[in-house]
């Protein structure tokens, strides 16, 4: 096995046997990927979610030089933190409800596919977000998001699917409070912005987040920029039109939404606020966000082309 010329010798595989479709995906994915000729050594079926990053840092301590990662977006988010700028690249098996980091890569959910885009696929270099001390894949969010990350339990997703995401979203509206807050830009790029009352503050990454919510419709994974969505409270007639359109970049078409593309944003807000980083809520405002630039190796299919 190669990677862009370069031989790879060792592979882990770290698959989390608690998201949807874990416990059935690694055995199947084990074979497939020997049958392949994927070098593969040491293996993790992990069963505590809350081992993930220890057993990656430690396959790659072990001299590992490529890791596969079976999970959702939640697993990915939690990674990153370990694989970021080591070089070492990451496969993907995409067990997740959501997969949009998978989607924005365009990698196969079929799990059979999956293992052949880590055998003959392509090493390609994508950006990831950094907030605060925290990489992430897809997005970070203030607002809605964090009520939404609130409201998306794990049994939520495990016994309704993809549908737990809508529900979790009208879950966070309703439960919203508007919020002020200020956002200004240590590059010079943009003069600070003030909002009196906002539903939500976005700043995404790649291209999907949310179970398939396109960021804009350029956005673009490997463009060295993040793409900031800000939505604005309003009268009962706007909150229904925000309500009716939120999934859907129709929304950026409205008076309700600014979309704001840059490489460094900081957020503050009265009074401090949660942030959902990826589904869970592990910062807080005030905080700097910016672009980790070519950050993280991943194996994508040979046709994949950046759509930013």
């Amino acid at each position: 096995m190669s990677t862009n010329g370069e031989t790879v010798n060792r592979v882990a595989v770290v698959v989390n046997t608690l998201s949807r479709t874990g416990s059935i995906a690694y055995s199947q994915a084990i074979r497939s990927l020997t049958a392949q000729g994927v070098p593969l050594g040491t293996t993790y079926p992990l069963r505590d979610p809350a081992r993930l990053v220890e057993t990656v840092r430690s396959a790659v301590d072990d001299g590992h030089d490529f890791v596969v990662i079976g999970g959702g977006d939640g697993t990915i988010s939690s990674v990153v933190d370990v694989l970021a700028h080591t070089g070492v690249p990451m496969g993907l098996l995409p067990l997740g409800t959501a997969n949009d980091f998978a989607r924005t890569l365009e990698i196969p959910t079929d799990l059979e596919q999956a293992c052949r885009t880590i055998a003959h696929g392509k090493v390609v270099d994508i950006d990831l977000g950094l907030c605060g001390n925290n990489y992430y894949a897809n997005r970070a969010s203030i607002g809605i998001g964090s009520n939404v990350a609130t409201a998306m339990s794990p049994a939520l997703k495990k016994r309704i699917g993809s549908l737990a995401y809508p529900i979790a979203s009208l879950k966070g509206f309703v439960r919203h409070r508007p919020f002020p807050a200020r956002l200004s830009f240590p590059d010079g790029d943009h003069e600070p912005r003030e909002y009196n009352s906002l539903l939500q503050v976005s700043v995404a990454n790649g291209r999907y987040f949310g179970g398939g919510q396109l960021a804009v419709p350029d956005s673009g994974i490997d463009d060295s920029t993040l793409d900031i969505t800000v939505i604005r409270h309003g009268n009962v007639r706007e909150l229904l039109t925000v309500a009716r359109k939120f999934k859907s970049t129709e929304l950026l078409e409205t008076d309700q939404a600014e979309h704001i593309r840059t490489r460094r944003v900081r957020i503050e807000t009265k009074p401090d606020m949660p942030i959902n980083i990826d589904g869970e809520l592990v910062a807080s405002t005030p905080q700097e966000v910016s672009v980790a630039r070519n950050a993280l190796h991943v194996a994508v299919p040979q046709s994949w082309v950046d759509g930013g």
